[in-house]
């Protein structure tokens, strides 16, 4: 099994459930979480929430690559119908080269109706400008030279990116995706997958099946950290702790918001989608997920405490050999 973290930084006035401290606590948090044998940071992307949410996420991971040197930093994810193609393109192989190859190009079409009336962009225009960032991104990236591109939403002639990235061909596509349709997609174009921190354990096992069998069906080899699995963390060492849990559950999925997807605050009780719960349960939850074909979780701290961290490192990790945390968490 690897870990990681999925996540970001909220500036001093924020409000609301989620990262309280800013920027600076917040590169202490992942440099923490290296230390102790975390392999991914995937940082989220947003606008316009009014919670100071990241919104220049490769700014912050450029700045992060400086920072460390082992943990993989990704997008999750760059929004493409958002933003123009070469310029996202030239920035994410920027990020590649600074980190030494140590990038995960997350990409996805984004689900807050908000963003989408933000930017004046129409949401029925999603998939179209997806796709079409998509074909021009890999084509900057795998063209020798120049090249030119003349599509419905965008037209460049006799452009070319610099730098090149440092990873060859290029950095791994991430796609965020949900619906059998995007999985399957996932799994045919070459994307690895991204799953969401909302979905049960069934679902997310469901999910690892389809793009299993989709990547059989079309000659792609199998690898299971092609896979990465979001998951809030609230671990709990007694019973008086649990209820206080719940309600902060509860309030994360309502700022979540368009990703609870009919999910009733009532059943915080029986969701299985969280490592709520003491050491003991936790561990069995992660082993129900590793034996469904799942070899990569993000954490989703909504504290982000380091304390938090050396924990899940301290109690969890150990049972999953990850023998650089435990040496780290023992110092």
């Amino acid at each position: 099994m690897r870990f990681g973290l999925f996540g970001g930084a909220r500036t001093k006035r924020s409000v609301g459930l989620g990262d309280s401290h800013g920027y600076k606590d917040f590169i202490d948090y992942v440099q923490e979480a290296e230390r102790l044998g975390f392999a991914h940071m995937f940082m989220v992307e947003h606008h316009f929430t009014g919670q100071g949410q990241v919104s220049a996420s490769m700014t912050l991971l450029s700045y992060l690559a400086a920072k460390t040197d082992r943990i993989r930093l990704g997008t999750a994810v760059v929004v493409l119908p958002w933003h123009n193609p070469v310029l996202i393109a030239e920035q994410a192989a920027t990020l590649d080269l600074l980190s030494g190859g140590r990038f995960d190009f997350g990409v996805g079409k984004d689900y807050r109706a908000s963003e989408f009336s933000g930017f004046c962009i129409p949401p029925e225009e999603a998939t179209e400008r997806f796709d079409e960032a998509v074909e021009v991104i890999r084509k900057a990236w795998t063209t020798e030279g120049r090249f030119s591109h003349h599509g419905k939403r965008w037209h460049f002639e006799n452009v070319v990116v610099e730098p090149a990235p440092s990873q060859l061909p290029h950095p791994p596509f991430w796609l965020a995706a949900g619906s059998e349709e995007s999985i399957r997609r996932a799994a045919r174009e070459g994307f690895n997958l991204l799953l969401d921190q909302l979905a049960s354990v069934d679902q997310i096992i469901e999910r690892v099946a389809i793009f299993r069998d989709e990547c059989e069906r079309h000659g792609r080899a199998w690898q299971p950290h092609d896979v990465a699995v979001a998951r809030a963390l609230q671990m709990i060492h007694s019973e008086e702790e649990r209820a206080a849990a719940y309600e902060v559950r509860r309030r994360v999925v309502g700022v979540i918001g368009d990703l609870h997807k009919g999910k009733r605050a009532d059943s915080i009780e029986t969701d299985d989608a969280p490592l709520l719960g003491t050491p003991a349960e936790i561990i069995a939850r992660i082993e129900k997920l590793k034996a469904g074909g799942v070899a990569t979780i993000l954490i989703v701290d909504p504290n982000a405490s380091v304390a938090n961290l050396r924990g899940f490192a301290r109690e969890i990790m150990p049972h999953f050999e990850a023998p650089a945390a435990v040496a780290a968490a023992a110092e």
